[in-house]
């Protein structure tokens, strides 16, 4: 453990060095549009959701619009996030909860979030660490999922699972950026469909570029 915990530490040294400035990408300008923003990011591209949250937040802004809107047609408005009707379906349960029983305010603690509608652990460790710079836990999306297992960080498919090699491992400090660091290289250099071990900062510290 020791070893695996040093060998972390050094990993999180050298991406800080590449990526001084890794952030959430998402287009937010409170707690609540993240929420909302990261809720629709599941299975697409951060990208995407940012081209349509601008319009939707103008037209729903907060949670009391959106806990009034109609599923019909906030499911045509972002339709092109995917997997919409549940989607839209959650973000009006979940605007209706946070209406009903946090006074329209998101709430900024992980076992309140992870009782909204369509919020598990990954969107409750993003909205905590972006909006409130609280670290629970560490956000298993899937890049960090991937780069776990590629870097040998984890062995495990289940994000839950995941998240609880990583927070054995990384040290507490880093559980509100690490998210951002995998995120950031899993982008840049280790992309899924070719990455590129020759110029990765971090190589000789993956047991997969030494494969390759």
């Amino acid at each position: 453990m020791k070893r695996a915990k040093d060998r972390t530490k050094e990993i999180i040294k050298i991406l800080r060095k590449k990526y001084p400035k890794a952030r959430a990408t998402l287009k937010h300008k409170s707690a609540f549009e993240l929420l909302i923003s990261t809720i629709l990011s599941a299975q697409c591209t951060d990208e995407r959701v940012n081209r349509i949250t601008p319009d939707l937040f103008r037209k729903y802004k907060n949670p009391r619009d959106f806990a009034r809107a109609r599923q019909t047609v906030l499911e045509k408005e972002i339709h092109s996030t995917g997997f919409y009707k549940n989607k839209a379906k959650n973000i009006i349960a979940t605007s209706k909860k946070i209406v009903e029983e946090f006074n329209g305010k998101v709430p900024d603690a992980m076992d309140k979030l992870t009782a909204l509608p369509g919020v598990a652990r990954k969107t409750a460790n993003i909205v905590l660490s972006g909006s409130f710079h609280k670290a629970e836990g560490i956000a298993v999306d899937t890049h960090v999922k991937r780069l776990s297992e590629k870097i040998g960080l984890s062995k495990e498919k289940d994000p839950v699972k995941i998240e609880k090699n990583l927070m054995g491992i990384v040290p507490v400090k880093d559980w509100l950026d690490f998210n951002y660091l995998l995120v950031n290289h899993g982008r840049n250099v280790c992309t899924a469909r070719k990455p590129m071990c020759g110029e990765c900062a971090i190589k000789n510290l993956c047991p997969s570029a030494k494969k390759s």
